[in-house]
């Protein structure tokens, strides 16, 4: 079970990374993983279903808040709640202290290379700017920053070193 996990958060940090975006599918397929690990006592870190619960409706209501600010896309938050689903409650924070930091290296990194154009190409991949910005669907709204793909890595660590302590 651990590496339908880690196949799922390497989709959702490769979609996001490239598109700017996760769609409802990868969310919805992640989601039903969990609830199915959980049904069947298969879950590979040992979240029960209160924890479960509670780490989805934390991750979703937590990121809420930012995308009401406009800070963030929905797909990141609806994420943030299946995210929550298998990780539990418990280590959602250190979660978000590590994305947040790869986040912020992102955002400082797109500033200083927009200012300072030393490395155009590195700066047009880390704009976020869709190859065909006039194609039908795609929204008109820059997101430089992928933070589900971030949310994603900082899980995988969690996972690899986070929970030996």
């Amino acid at each position: 079970m651990p590496h339908l996990w880690l196949l799922w958060l390497l989709l959702v940090t490769v979609h996001d990374a490239r598109q700017r975006r996760v769609p409802n599918w990868l969310v919805l397929l992640g989601a039903a993983i969990a609830l199915g690990a959980l049904a069947m006592n298969t879950q590979p870190f040992g979240i029960k279903w209160p924890d479960a619960l509670i780490g989805a409706t934390l991750g979703f209501v937590f990121l809420l808040f930012f995308y009401v600010a406009g800070l963030m896309g929905a797909g990141d938050v609806k994420f943030a709640g299946a995210l929550g689903l298998w990780v539990g409650w418990q280590p959602l924070l250190p979660i978000w202290a590590v994305a947040s930091l790869l986040a912020a290296a992102h955002g400082i990194t797109w500033l200083l290379l927009q200012r300072w154009a030393l490395f155009p190409k590195l700066a047009t991949l880390l704009s976020g700017k869709p190859r065909n910005a006039d194609a039908p669907g795609l929204s008109k709204r820059a997101r430089p920053i992928p933070y589900a793909a971030y949310l994603a890595l900082a899980a995988t660590v969690w996972m690899i070193w986070g929970r030996q302590s």
